[in-house]
């Protein structure tokens, strides 16, 4: 296992591939641990540099006491391409993850490449919705809210088709410390790039599901008309389109990043 000291933070990270092509970063969704992009591992380590990493709060990375916010999140990136000596990189974030690419994307375009935002919306879900989650987590656990929060992670038809897998991602995410899990919440519930979607100047691809309900179609389009030169791609399946429409996610990020020429 691999840790770095990120903005005061302990971060665990792994990373794949051949050190010299260029690097990939993945960044995991709420509630998600880097295990998340399992599908995502042999083919595109076999082209990038790939990193993944555990958010603040999740997975085997500390857990500091929140609330936490997205430039926080942000700032844990830089310090972890820091660590890696990685002056520039390739970016794909998933709902929260996606929130953490575009303010990366706003605050620090020369750390970019390209950027990869996948299910994930310039602003998600009602405020108080999170606020009410966040207090929820914090009396009863994270296994409280576990059930109903992965049932939106996949279609009702894949879950049962694959069984282990839904098992799989609701235990990652009932395994969430539930003090990292709410205050993610809140940094979810406070973030907003609506009124900066414009300044985005990073080659940006914007990837959305057709069935998603917690961050739907309709948002991401939203973003591809905002941000300047965005691409678009709809996928089947839910919240979690890496883990349900894989062969045409691997494709969509493989076919996008490998426009940019390797460093």
């Amino acid at each position: 296992m691999a840790f770095a000291e990120c903005d005061g933070v302990r971060l665990h990270y792994r990373a794949d591939g051949d050190p010299a092509n260029a690097a990939l970063v993945l960044s995991n969704s709420l509630g998600a641990s880097l295990d998340m992009w399992a599908p995502q591992v042999e083919p595109v380590a076999r082209r990038f540099r790939l990193i993944r990493y555990d958010a603040r709060g999740h997975g085997q990375s500390a857990v500091p006491p929140g609330p936490y916010t997205i430039a926080q999140l942000g700032r844990d990136v830089i310090g972890l391409l820091d660590h890696l000596g990685i002056g520039q990189a390739h970016f794909a974030g998933v709902s929260m993850g996606g929130l953490t690419g575009q303010w990366l994307a706003l605050n620090h375009p020369e750390r970019l490449r390209r950027l990869a935002l996948c299910n994930t919306a310039a602003t998600i879900g009602p405020p108080e919705n999170w606020t009410s989650r966040a207090e929820a987590v914090r009396a009863d656990g994270v296994g409280s809210i576990a059930d109903t929060v992965a049932a939106r992670w996949l279609t009702a038809d894949y879950a049962a088709a694959k069984p282990e897998l839904a098992a799989t991602l609701r235990r990652m995410l009932a395994a969430t410390a539930s003090e990292g899990y709410a205050a993610a919440c809140l940094a979810v519930r406070d973030a907003d790039f609506r009124a900066d979607l414009a300044r985005i100047a990073v080659p940006t691809l914007v990837i959305a599901g057709t069935h998603d309900a917690a961050t739907p179609a309709a948002a991401g389009r939203f973003l591809a008309d905002h941000i300047p030169g965005a691409q678009y791609r709809e996928l089947s399946g839910a919240h979690l389109t890496n883990l349900e429409d894989v062969a045409r996610f691997n494709e969509a990020l493989l076919a996008f990043f490998g426009e940019a020429p390797a460093s």
